[in-house]
């Protein structure tokens, strides 16, 4: 699939230097094979925002795993009203939710490792591949300084595990006190629960706030112990 060479893209890495001009590049050469996979926290907000002052034909998608919290809900339609934009909803598959829960439960993360990365893999990553397997490019909210495992990822990457597409990570290098300066700059709509210790936002029984002097990432799958807990979306990205 890949329609640029590696050193095209080292190049583009050397060369474009703002997450906006980035962002347009993604835009001017994929648009509309690309889109943004969000799950409205503070990093995807201020990547929708500069998305849209490029072009509001920029498409945008997000995974409704059916257990997220009504504050990220309530986040989708305040971004949707605010930039009046159509937000595509990708869904599980429902036979192998109904599957998934008849054999382990609805609770089934707690159980094991194992089982959380099943209930991830059904409600998350299924969905995902189903909307990659039609574009040409995504755009990320990573930051490099989220998990050890994002820490080599590049602005613009060839994605080996999908299909040698396009990833763009466009505030990669940012850290968390950038993203709300820019988030309060802009008086961009934000999920509320970050208000309340939340600082990364996944699913509701999988999602906690953090304690004083914890790792940002540390309220998700909190009971378990594994400090580079992904849920399989950026899976193995350190290795590419």
């Amino acid at each position: 699939m890949a329609k640029f060479t590696f050193e095209q893209i080292n190049q583009l890495n050397n060369t474009l230097k703002t997450p906006q001009e980035i962002l347009k590049w993604a835009l001017d050469n994929l648009h509309p094979k690309v889109a943004f996979a969000s799950s409205f926290g503070a990093e995807d907000v201020v990547v929708i925002d500069m998305l849209m002052k490029i072009s509001p034909k920029a498409r945008i998608f997000t995974l409704d795993t059916g257990r997220l919290n009504q504050e990220t809900y309530d986040v989708m339609d305040e971004i949707r009203n605010k930039y009046t934009i159509n937000i595509e909803v990708m869904f599980p598959d429902q036979n192998e939710v109904e599957q998934m829960v008849r054999v382990n439960g609805m609770n089934l993360f707690y159980q094991s490792m194992g089982n959380r990365k099943l209930c991830c893999g059904i409600r998350k990553v299924h969905p995902l591949n189903k909307m990659l397997l039609t574009l040409e490019g995504w755009i990320t909210g990573l930051r490099a300084d989220q998990t050890q495992n994002r820490s080599d990822t590049k602005r613009i990457e060839i994605d080996e595990q999908h299909n040698n597409m396009i990833k763009v990570n466009p505030i990669i290098d940012w850290n968390w006190d950038q993203v709300w300066e820019y988030i309060k700059a802009n008086k961009i709509p934000y999920n509320k629960l970050h208000d309340k210790g939340y600082p990364s936002i996944g699913c509701e029984p999988c999602t906690r706030a953090i304690k004083s002097g914890e790792d940002l990432r540390a309220g998700r799958w909190w009971w378990e112990t594994d400090p580079e807990k992904e849920c399989g979306l950026h899976a193995d990205h350190g290795n590419k």
